[in-house]
């Protein structure tokens, strides 16, 4: 790697773990230049513009994302296998974001939501990029026989969300102990909803 792709790494990994406390509009090239101490001008040589910066730093986070929790997750077979993985990958995700305002996309959609521009474009994009990304391991499983024909996965993909959303808050703002065991049973109860019926029989049979 050549000096000017690290430093641009250091940069923007500095810039990451600032935008989860200031949030993305705090992001500056002048407080960065003042963190890393390096030169205005030579950060601007990186960046251009704070706009620029911005769209730099989702667009790192979403890669780190898809390198711990996408990669590993596809690489498990099809179906509820997949779908198990993707899930428990994603909690030890949110888990370890340990820096104050957690996990930089939801602190994003809070921060972006009803500011219209190229930021805001960018965290859309890469929400509904994930979003195709569950339907299409949600669409998988109806394909192997895990889940019934007539499940809409853009749908399931709402819903996990929805709970990993729920997650986030519980853990974060109410600070509930049982946060992580009702992300699990929301997600399980996803599943189940989602089987053929002769396998909820079969598993519920098994339980008794």
């Amino acid at each position: 790697m050549r000096k000017g792709e690290a430093t641009r790494g250091a940069i923007l990994d500095h810039a990451s773990r600032l935008a989860r406390r200031v949030g993305l509009e705090g992001l500056s090239i002048g407080r960065l230049a003042e963190d890393l101490s390096l030169s205005k001008s030579g950060l601007f040589a990186h960046f251009r513009s704070k706009e620029a910066l911005q769209i730099q730093v989702l667009e790192t986070t979403a890669a780190q994302f898809v390198e711990i929790v996408v990669k590993p997750a596809l690489a498990e077979p099809r179906g509820e296998p997949r779908l198990r993985s993707l899930f428990r990958r994603w909690l030890e995700w949110a888990r370890s974001q340990k820096t104050p305002g957690g996990c930089l996309f939801v602190a994003a959609a809070v921060e972006l939501d009803d500011k219209p521009g190229p930021v805001r474009r960018k965290l859309v994009q890469t929400q509904r990029d994930f979003l195709k990304l569950m339907a299409n391991v949600c669409e998988s499983g109806i394909g192997v026989g895990h889940f019934r024909s007539d499940v809409d996965p853009e749908q399931f993909a709402h819903d996990l969300y929805a709970v990993m959303l729920g997650y986030h808050h519980a853990s974060r703002l109410l600070k509930d102990p049982a946060a992580e065991a009702r992300a699990y049973a929301g997600f399980e109860g996803l599943l189940a909803a989602a089987r053929p019926s002769r396998e909820r029989a079969r598993r519920r049979g098994r339980q008794a």
